[in-house]
């Protein structure tokens, strides 16, 4: 502990972090969007219903469509909830914005983002290191106050510091030579934001080749087994609550509500790259589509 305060590179972390933090309480009061509510009607669901009763609750149009772990993760939220206002809670409460409730979600927020700054601070080892690079210094503050973060999570609200903290946590472990770890932490991750499963055969390959055989390109079954058995287990927790009594039917509600393809692929404005072009073309199709129906009658009727 010594060697840690005597340090001034770790001294200017801490900084940051209160920094970062008071930034954070400013934006307190800041402008949130519909995600706001998306969230408080979650913790409404989790807190007031059974778990068999969450994928199918729609009083509100902000259905949960998220995995079960981050479902566990907004009802262990609402347990404290009811200490800010119990009416945030009420499912029937909708668009309920209070001073409280705003405090409330925008603390849950603050205090998750911890799970992000520790991966990172555990990638670099800063707290076991007294004297951490400038360049390890430089790429942990522009992690700590990325604006997207701030932007993304404190005013239009999310909780993706929590959610890419866990992500990151897993890389850091396998990079750290804590492959078991990794594997639980990223099986974690997939079943509290189901995008991440786009980077579940790259983890599954690296972890086969790097944990499964040895330098000699021998297979362990021992180390394969230990591997398959975390991964199911955690899959087994988060999925069988939600499941359980009519599995086909379950998993048919579970998947629409984890892949609603009936109302889209995208949001037709909020998505980015490669994405946006086709929202772009989606929306001129669709403007198109009344005068290209209007021609086609026209044509047809021509004698």
């Amino acid at each position: 502990r010594r060697v840690l305060f005597r340090s001034e590179e770790l001294l200017s972390c801490v900084k940051a972090i209160i920094v970062v933090t008071t930034i954070k309480i400013l934006l307190i009061p800041s402008y949130h969007s519909t995600d706001f509510e998306v969230h408080r009607n979650w913790l409404a669901i989790t807190h007031s219903l059974p778990v068999s009763k969450w994928y199918y609750e729609h009083t509100s149009e902000w259905t949960l469509d998220y995995p079960p772990f981050f479902a566990w993760f907004e009802y262990g939220l609402s347990l404290f909830a009811g200490f800010f206002d119990e009416k945030m809670l009420d499912i029937t409460n909708l668009n309920y914005a209070s001073p409280k409730t705003v405090l409330f979600q925008r603390l849950t927020v603050q205090i998750t983002d911890f799970v992000l700054i520790f991966a990172v601070a555990y990638y670099f080892r800063l707290f076991s290191d007294p004297h951490p690079s400038k360049r390890t210094l430089t790429v942990f503050f522009l992690i700590l106050f990325a604006p997207g973060f701030l932007i993304v999570d404190h005013i239009h609200f999310q909780y993706n510091g929590y959610l890419i903290g866990l992500f990151t946590l897993s890389i850091v472990l396998v990079y750290h030579n804590h492959p078991l770890l990794g594997a639980l932490v990223y099986s974690i991750a997939m079943n509290s934001k189901h995008l991440f499963c786009f980077q579940a055969p790259i983890f599954l390959v690296f972890l086969l080749r790097t944990y499964c055989f040895d330098s000699s390109l021998r297979f362990s079954f021992r180390h394969f087994f230990q591997l398959a058995a975390i991964v199911l287990a955690i899959f087994f927790f988060s999925l069988y609550p939600v499941l359980r009594g009519n599995i086909p039917a379950n998993l048919r509600q579970f998947l629409s509500r984890l892949f609603p393809f009936q109302r889209g692929i995208i949001h037709s404005y909020w998505a980015p790259n490669l994405w946006a072009l086709y929202a772009g073309i989606d929306r001129i199709l669709a403007a198109l589509l009344p005068a290209l129906c209007r021609l086609r009658g026209v044509f047809c009727h021509i004698p």
